[in-house]
């Protein structure tokens, strides 16, 4: 009997229908010489602290070691506490008894360096020494399955990256468990994280903060014209910007009293603007954020989900194209996309028998190529998995379209000695942007131009003296944090460390929605409308690590050259390990002599006893009294409240007036947080009439 392992139940079911596994037992299925089961992901990890003897934190625990590292079942969170995953343990059990009654394993993990530590650290735990065989596939067509399994690989071809996987693993372990072990005892009470991804994020999102909040602001003028020619309406705006209000004001004057305006230069250029690629995960999750709203979460969970009901392929790709072999599948694929309602407009448009292959590129493809369609096309689908899906299905037509031209024209008018500005936009070859019929990526689309030439007189129709303001850098949203995450490197100054993380930034596709999710149940960064905003906790945590190596991408980027090597055979993995465990040691000493900053917060009695002193969170305050008991929390209706509004309240009984709060209705109102008799909150609106909470 052949044992066939998969990631997933719902994976193991696709593979299990093709083999003719029909059988249905507990935890696998069984039939036609094949036994199908699956991991539930990471079934086994590395233990933590307590494992090796070691509860709390304390100095003369860290730094933490293990020489060898012990394998154990996965644990999830309960009360203050981890205790063994019993679902977990139900399924390693089933797979140890199919260890010993198989003949050899098939690998059917996902085709990538952590699926690959997942079937490995299974293997190990179990201590199982069966001949095992890797099927790699990137779809769970049927085509791509039986492919697969026509086309079975050694599992020694894939030693190299086993260890690779494995070193990133432990060294993730060295570095977050002592580090954050260090923070935490060196800030004395509370619990803090660091880690190898995680803290590089959480940096990019203060720093953004920081220079948002400190960003002084100030006034400037130009000069809006409004012209006519051959019925065309067009506007010009000055080049110069003015700082003086006065000096613009007395410019403005001059170009009104003139009431023309001459063309002094004109330049007309061609512009090819090429099809998009396909999407990888994160430029579906930057999309689905700006388009739909949708956190990069969100938009991995419906993802997947569209991916095991067979409509997409394997979606936590970080490539944007597809192999040379995979082109002939590319018509059969827009084909059944034209057999759907919703897409056979935009199928109409497709040139046939001219694709373009911009998206045909073999040194491109990773462990996945770039998300496609499959030619099973969905008919009823949740809202949400419909607009991933289209998309998804829409990027496939416009990227196998032509490129788009455009007839760009820039003319610089003059009136009383001033420049204008002119920009006008012809499409002349719609190309991709035909298929959805958006012509412009621009928030203010480009204006259609008359017929103009050097020396000609236009008249002024109209002319307006704009104010403006210099704007400070935008706080990131997730798409914006994606991207950043995505393009983090490119300033580190050594040559290789840039060039590795040009093409991978920090995480992975697959790994970041998980990232920006952990900063938030570590209470580091709260959402503010669609920004990311970090918490008093986050930024206590970003002063103290932000000039260490910890806090900087380019650790990542020697990280990932050194796994490279690994999976190359160029380097050994204990070489890797050693260098690792001396960064621990340094990080572990460093943190421990460091001091968190928490003189910020004032020293408050709580208004219900009376008699102890209020322990303020970044979620809540509360009274350590477990008689009394009296909390609460920070956030309401969407608003965070900040230290001097928890002073206010507490200590006069009323807060400022909290603009912008949130009714579950999804009606914005302002009001104030009262504290009663009673010591329970309510709202005072304008007209004080009192609301309880």
């Amino acid at each position: 009997m052949k044992l066939v392992i998969a990631e997933k139940p719902s994976v193991a079911r696709e593979i299990a229908n093709l083999l003719g596994a029909f059988e249905k037992k507990e935890g696998f299925l069984e039939g036609n010489g094949y036994y199908v089961t699956w991991a539930l992901g990471h079934l086994i990890g590395l233990g933590m602290p307590e494992d090796y003897g070691v509860s709390g934190f304390h100095r003369d625990t860290v730094p933490l070691l293990p020489n060898p590292f012990v394998l154990t079942v996965r644990k999830i969170k309960k009360n203050k506490g981890y205790i063994t995953d019993t679902g977990a343990l139900r399924q390693l059990k089933i797979i140890g008894q199919l260890f010993k009654q198989c003949d050899s394993i098939v690998v059917a993990t996902d085709a990538g360096r952590e699926g690959e530590l997942i079937f490995r650290y299974i293997y190990e735990y179990l201590d199982c020494r069966k001949p095992f065989q890797r099927l790699w596939i990137s779809s769970l067509t049927e085509k791509a399955i039986r492919q697969g399994f026509d086309n079975l690989k050694p599992g020694s071809d894939y030693e190299l990256l086993s260890e690779a996987a494995k070193g990133r693993s432990r060294a993730d372990w060295l570095v977050g468990i002592n580090a954050s072990q260090a923070l935490s005892i060196a800030a004395g009470s509370g619990t803090y994280s660091l880690g190898r991804v995680q803290t590089p994020t959480l940096a990019l999102i203060c720093k953004r903060c920081e220079d948002h909040k400190n960003f002084e602001v100030s006034n400037y003028w130009q000069i809006s014209l409004q012209h006519r020619k051959d019925f065309i309406d067009f506007k010009s705006l000055s080049k110069a910007k003015w700082e003086d209000r006065k000096k613009a004001e007395e410019i403005f004057r001059s170009v009104g009293r003139s009431g023309m305006a001459a063309v002094t230069s004109m330049e007309i250029k061609t512009v090819v603007e090429q099809p998009p690629l396909l999407f990888d995960l994160t430029g579906l999750q930057k999309e689905a954020n700006k388009k739909l709203g949708l956190s990069a979460d969100e938009t991995l969970t419906v993802a997947q989900n569209l991916y095991e009901k067979k409509f997409i392929t394997y979606p936590r790709t970080g490539s944007r194209y597809i192999p040379e072999d995979q082109w002939p599948e590319i018509p059969n694929l827009v084909r059944a996309l034209g057999e759907s309602e919703r897409f056979k407009e935009a199928v109409s448009k497709v040139r046939w028998g001219r694709f373009n292959k911009r998206i045909v590129n073999d040194l491109k493809v990773t462990d996945h190529h770039g998300l496609l369609v499959t030619e099973r096309v969905p008919s009823a689908l949740s809202s949400k998995e419909n607009l991933i899906y289209e998309m998804i299905a829409f990027r496939l037509l416009e990227s196998i379209s032509h490129a788009c031209s455009k007839e760009v024209t820039e003319v610089t008018l003059e009136s009383g000695y001033h420049g204008f500005d002119v920009k006008g936009c012809k499409i002349t070859e719609a190309g991709w942007r035909f298929i959805r019929g958006s012509f412009s990526d621009e928030e203010e689309p480009l204006q259609a131009l008359p017929e103009l030439a050097v020396g000609q007189e236009l008249k002024i129709m109209e002319s307006k003296l704009l104010e403006k303001k210099t704007r400070p850098p935008v706080l990131y949203t997730e798409a914006g944090l994606l991207s950043a995450m995505e393009s983090a490197g490119r300033d580190i100054d050594n040559e290789e460390e840039r060039n590795i993380l040009k093409n991978i930034g920090i995480g992975t596709p697959a790994t970041r929605a998980a990232i920006i999710e952990t900063l938030f149940s570590r209470g580091y960064v709260r959402r503010e409308k669609k920004s990311l905003v970090p918490t008093e906790k986050g930024m206590k945590v970003y002063d103290l690590v932000k000039d260490k190596k910890i806090a900087d991408v380019s650790m990542t980027a020697e990280w990932e050259m050194s796994l490279y090597k690994i999976e190359t055979g160029e380097l050994d993995v204990t070489e890797f390990q050693k260098d690792i465990e001396g960064y621990a040691i340094a990080i572990t000493a460093e943190l421990l002599g460091s001091v968190i900053r928490t003189g910020d917060n004032p020293e408050l009695k709580c208004p219900k006893c009376q008699k102890q002193h209020l322990i303020i969170r970044d979620h809540l305050v509360k009274c350590p009294d477990h008689l009394c008991n009296w909390v609460q929390f920070r956030n309401i209706c969407g608003k965070q409240l900040d230290i001097s509004d928890i002073e206010k309240l507490v200590t006069s009984g009323k807060t400022s007036l909290i603009k912008g709060m949130e009714s579950k209705a999804g009606k914005k109102f302002d009001a104030y947080i009262v504290l009663k008799d009673s010591c329970e909150t309510s709202f005072e609106f304008a007209d004080h009439k009192t609301r309880g909470r």
